[in-house]
């Protein structure tokens, strides 16, 4: 009975050992047979933004890559941290992907409470793109270059207002630090996404809009409305003849958007490293490079591990700029 007793624990670890390895070899072949149905693609934006607008330059060869649609599903509201928590949330397996901007990463949660975390969340798959804003006008604004919009602004505090794709995204965050170098006083309007802060734009119910480039280059090479400066280092290749606020009396300044695709927290390594790759190929396609730099933007492709150190160096950034400037993103 003694050794019937010291049996049985031993035999009830080797089975418990058997189904570990048969519940791990499970898991790696769903990982290798992944992906077998569509995959949802969250944006936390509505539709007509940069969001969208980025998503078409790589979505059909990437669907093509991993031999599965991308079923598009818009999450809007609250500087894009509701699509985030959304994504966030979501089971593991691969079925839900998120193609996130920087703004409910590195912004957001710089300057108030998310109900996620911007690097233990979320499992990262790598860049997309990366370009400034720019800061446009109502054809109906008695100023038609930067300095005489610094001027008209200064000479009438508090009249004019600018609107963005949302609280925390980098367009609001251009518009705070400009507000601060420039010592204006102009009010922010933030709208649930790109689609509709250009429109109220383009019927003027707003007198400016700090807009991502995707949706606004269309309307600044047509001519329906100002282009006063970009909000990148350097000038943007998609409107080249429009200046830098760098290089208009304010070095240094930049504030830039970029786009990435990532997944819940504790994706499978095998569908990381397959969606990774995948997404690398895509964007080294000549085609794909030149649709993001017509849009304003420059291919940015890089691994998971690059785009997780991105992160975490731009919360620091933004913790640090939103601390010393004072911005509020209640």
């Amino acid at each position: 009975m003694k050794i019937a007793r010291r049996r049985k624990p031993v035999a009830l670890v080797g089975l418990a050992g058997l189904l570990s390895i048969l519940a791990i070899v499970a898991d790696s072949s769903r990982a290798q047979a992944w992906p077998v149905k569509p995959i949802r693609l969250v944006i936390g934006y509505t539709p007509g933004g940069a969001a969208e607008g980025t998503l078409r330059t790589f979505s059909q060869k990437l669907e093509a890559m991993l031999g599965q649609q991308l079923v598009v599903e818009y999450k809007p509201g609250a500087g894009a941290t509701i699509g985030a928590d959304f994504a966030s949330k979501a089971a593991p397996d691969g079925y839900t992907l998120h193609l996130i901007d920087n703004g409910p990463l590195t912004i957001v949660p710089a300057g108030k409470k998310v109900p996620y975390d911007p690097v233990k969340s979320f499992t990262f798959i790598g860049l997309v793109n990366v370009g400034g804003t720019v800061l446009m006008g109502h054809s109906s604004v008695p100023a038609n270059t930067f300095d005489e919009l610094v001027k008209l602004a200064r000479a009438k505090p508090g009249s004019l207002s600018y609107g963005t794709s949302g609280i925390g995204g980098t367009g609001h965050m251009s518009g705070e630090l400009f507000k601060s170098v420039a010592k204006l006083d102009i009010v922010h309007i933030p709208y649930k996404g790109g689609g509709p802060a250009m429109a109220e734009l383009l019927g003027g119910q707003i007198p400016l809009l700090f807009s991502s480039l995707t949706p606004a280059v269309p309307h600044i090479k047509s001519g329906k409305l100002k282009a006063y400066a970009v909000t990148s280092l350097g000038r943007s290749s998609a409107i080249p003849d429009v200046p830098s606020i760098a290089e208009l009396g304010f070095p240094n300044f930049e504030a830039v958007t970029y786009f990435g695709l990532v997944g819940p927290a504790g994706l499978p390594r095998e569908i990381v490293a397959k969606t990774s790759d995948a997404l690398l190929a895509v964007l080294k396609d000549k085609d794909v490079q030149e649709a993001i730099k017509k849009q304003g933007y420059e291919p940015m492709p890089s691994t998971p591990e690059v785009m997780a150190e991105r992160i975490r160096s731009d919360l620091a950034k933004w913790t640090k700029v939103i601390k010393d400037v004072g911005i509020t993103l209640e």
